[in-house]
This record gives structure tokens, C-alpha cells and sequence, in this order.
């Protein structure tokens, strides 16, 4: 059985790291680089970086500053943020990076996850869906950091980009994002129902069990969180503690891998 992973998110803003609530209201939580090298002292499996800032038109990829975090992260990176083509993938795999998240780009052209994953594998691609719940109709994908409603549905928009490549999908609830409520399960388990690539749960963790729930009850195989690391006194030491004592196998380290 694969081990479920904690994943810590980093939201990067100009110069330092933010997080807001429902995608707003954002609050300044301090530099990128040491945020890292603590986060390299303690039990997390991957790092989850994205520049919020960098789906704005004619930005790209800082990849001096993504090859300064790269040296300094010893753990897996993931890295999203203004990335357009699989040349710029190439980049940032040199640069340090373990793999890559689209969001936006892959909206704008669902083709390049194909061509990204045909070039350098499914295992880098890591498709990013930020969903807001509509009525009772079910959820629809946004782009652009929340900001433009592409009218697709979140769980047709997961089988599409599997389809063509994806070899995880990291699943944001903006309406749960920041609030400490707990993770949309319903948009989780009905995700993860309809692929078969791994999911990661993303937005509103407020407790352990809230991250238990997630994997247990929505089938996540993966969860990540940046609030309740950074504004509480929670630990993914104490996550991974509670996931053992639900009896869900967790890797003690990222050299503990299946």
C-alpha cells in the first residue's frame, strides 16, 4: 500500500510568502528560503511551491530564484507558476525542480500537459484544479489564482487532464481555502472516484483529523496544507503520528519510500 504523504504548501508572492483566505485577503508570512530550510528539518514528504503572481500576462518563471530554493531543498519540490511550455519545464528541472504544477496554462492549452509528460514523464506533471462548489450542480474549475471561471466541471476537467498525461492532480477547495473548516470531502472523494491517479487534497485543514478524514473518507493519497503549519502550533510530525493511530502508513521519512 502506498504511504500517504504530507505536503506542505508555500505560496509565493513578490518576495516573501503569503496566504489569504478563499484566495484573498492575503496575509505576509515571511521569506521563501527559510521557510524551506525548516520545513527540511521535519517530517514532510514534499514541498509544494507556487508563485501566485506569475499566471499574470508576461510573467515567467524566476528560475534564478527556484534554482536558489532547489540547492537549499532537500526534499521533493514541486514548483507552479507561469509556465506556458515544456521548455520551461526543462529549465526548472535543472534548476532543482521534482516536478512541475500547471493550472492556468493547461486551461489555456489542454495539449501541453501531453506534451510535457510525452518529453519528460507523467511522474513529473502535477495538473492543479482550484474548484469552487456551484449550487448543487457540482464544482467548477477556476483559473488565473481563482479568478476566472472556466466553465468547466472539476470532475470531467480531472479525467481530461489524466487522460492526457497528468500524473497526480492537486485538488484546492477556494471556497475551504484558508478557513480551517476542513477539506471539501465531497469534491475530493468525487474526484478521486473518477481517476486513477493519485490525489491530493488541498484547502481548509484545520486539524489532524481533518487530514485523516481526507484520506480515510475521500480517498486522497496525498494531502497538503499551509495555514494550519503556519498559524498553528500543528506539525507534520504530529499529522503523520495521528495518521498511525487511524492506521493509515505514512512515510517517516522521504528516504522511506515505496
Amino acid at each position: 500500500m502506498l504511504k500517504t504523504r504530507i505536503i506542505p504548501t508555500l505560496l509565493w508572492k513578490n518576495f516573501g510568502l503569503v496566504k489569504g483566505t478563499n484566495f484573498d485577503s492575503w496575509r505576509r508570512v515571511g521569506p521563501v528560503l527559510p521557510a524551506i530550510r525548516v520545513y527540511n528539518q521535519r517530517e514532510v514528504d514534499e514541498l509544494i511551491l507556487l508563485d501566485i503572481l506569475a499566471h499574470l500576462p508576461d510573467q515567467y518563471p524566476d528560475y534564478e530564484a527556484v534554482s536558489d530554493y532547489g540547492q537549499d531543498c532537500f526534499i521533493p519540490l514541486t514548483f507552479g507558476g507561469g509556465i506556458r511550455d515544456s521548455r520551461q519545464v526543462g529549465h526548472l528541472l535543472r534548476a532543482g525542480v521534482d516536478k512541475v504544477s500547471i493550472n492556468s496554462a493547461a486551461h489555456d492549452d489542454p495539449s501541453l500537459i501531453g506534451k510535457i509528460a510525452e518529453t519528460y514523464g507523467t511522474q513529473c506533471v502535477v495538473v492543479s484544479i482550484d474548484a469552487r462548489q456551484i449550487g448543487s450542480k457540482g464544482w467548477r474549475a477556476y483559473s488565473h489564482a481563482g479568478q476566472h471561471d472556466t466553465g468547466r466541471d472539476v470532475v470531467a476537467w480531472a479525467q481530461e487532464m489524466e487522460a492526457r498525461g497528468a500524473g497526480e492532480l492537486l485538488i484546492t477547495s477556494i471556497d475551504r481555502d484558508g478557513t480551517f473548516q476542513g477539506y471539501d470531502l465531497p469534491l475530493i472523494e468525487a474526484v478521486a472516484a473518477a481517476v486513477s491517479v493519485p490525489v491530493i487534497a488541498s484547502g481548509g485543514a484545520g486539524s489532524y483529523q481533518h487530514m485523516v478524514e481526507a484520506v480515510r473518507q475521500a480517498g486522497a493519497s496525498a494531502v497538503a496544507a499551509a495555514s494550519i503549519f503556519h498559524f498553528t502550533e500543528l506539525t507534520p510530525a504530529g499529522a503523520k503520528a495521528a495518521f498511525e493511530a487511524a492506521g493509515i502508513p505514512v512515510r517517516r521519512s522521504f528516504i522511506d519510500a515505496d
